[in-house]
């Protein structure tokens, strides 16, 4: 059974649902989105329903006011409160209830995912990001791991996602230096696919995400997860699952759907099945 959730009820998350297209914003300003466990229950029920929602086929994640998200709350760190409360064994068991529950959410998620990155993502920001499946940013973007600039560690999971998507040597670099990169230098690295104008940001990102969302859901969502298996597994593995995945798209409405389109030189109108 999907999962139900109210959206006029969020509290820390602003939500928008446009021709397949689904828009989360954080919605933390004032502490520029910076995560806490409300924030983190808001976010795992709406991208779990999200994920399960038939209308949407792409999501799009993005920051409300000039950040994207700063990570972890530095007050709450230094107050040692909610996550950050108790001594070491607590604070373990906290991170493992709490953050992590974000890493291990976007990892199931079967829907593509584009980070509009909006300003700052630093820390578990930046982390966060990387666990999207693309990025789209402007000359405002500016991404850093700092953990160690707090002698921290990135316990949300950012070893995991970040050298899986710009390289182990890029991704040592940016842990052990805790330095902040400018979106050309995130363009380069590979960490944003794309960099536009400030102006144009928002229509940009919907023109990304609606060509995404125009392409047949079911071989979409199957095609990142070979991806994602495909990077981790042999290649007999790999190939095992995409005759799978063939045979199941290749019997879908969507794909004669596509042929009868190429065939009468149209676009196609994909359903999702």
């Amino acid at each position: 059974m999907a999962k139900t959730i109210d959206l006029n009820a969020l509290k820390y998350l602003k939500t928008d649902l446009d021709g397949g297209i689904f828009w989360l914003t954080l919605n933390r300003p004032e502490a520029a989105n910076a995560f806490h466990l409300p924030m983190i229950d808001e976010l795992i029920d709406t991208l779990t329903w999200a994920d399960e929602s038939h209308d949407v086929r792409v999501i799009v994640i993005t920051g409300e006011g000039k950040n994207f998200c700063a990570g972890g709350d530095v007050k709450a760190m230094e107050e040692k409160r909610e996550m950050f409360s108790g001594e070491s064994d607590e604070l373990r068991r906290n991170y493992q209830k709490g953050i992590q529950r974000i890493p291990q959410t976007m990892e199931r998620l079967q829907k593509p995912v584009v980070a509009m990155v909006n300003g700052a993502a630093i820390g578990a920001g930046c982390d966060f990001a990387a666990m999207c499946d693309v990025r789209v940013g402007t000359a405002k973007t500016k991404m850093g791991e700092t953990f160690t600039k707090l002698a921290l560690v990135p316990g949300d999971g950012g070893t995991y996602f970040l050298p899986r998507v710009i390289g182990y040597s890029k991704a040592m670099e940016m842990f052990l230096t805790g330095k902040i990169y400018g979106a050309e230098e995130c363009l380069q690295m590979g960490l944003l696919n794309q960099v536009v104008e400030e102006e144009k940001f928002k229509e940009a990102t919907k023109e990304f995400a609606q060509t995404i969302a125009n392409n047949a859901p079911v071989a979409v969502q199957m095609t990142k997860k070979a991806l994602k298996v495909s990077y981790l597994k042999d290649l007999q593995t790999s190939l095992d699952m995409l005759a799978a995945f063939q045979g199941i798209t290749q019997r879908t409405a969507d794909h004669f759907e596509g042929l009868k389109a190429l065939q009468e030189k149209r676009g196609p109108d994909f359903k999702g099945f």
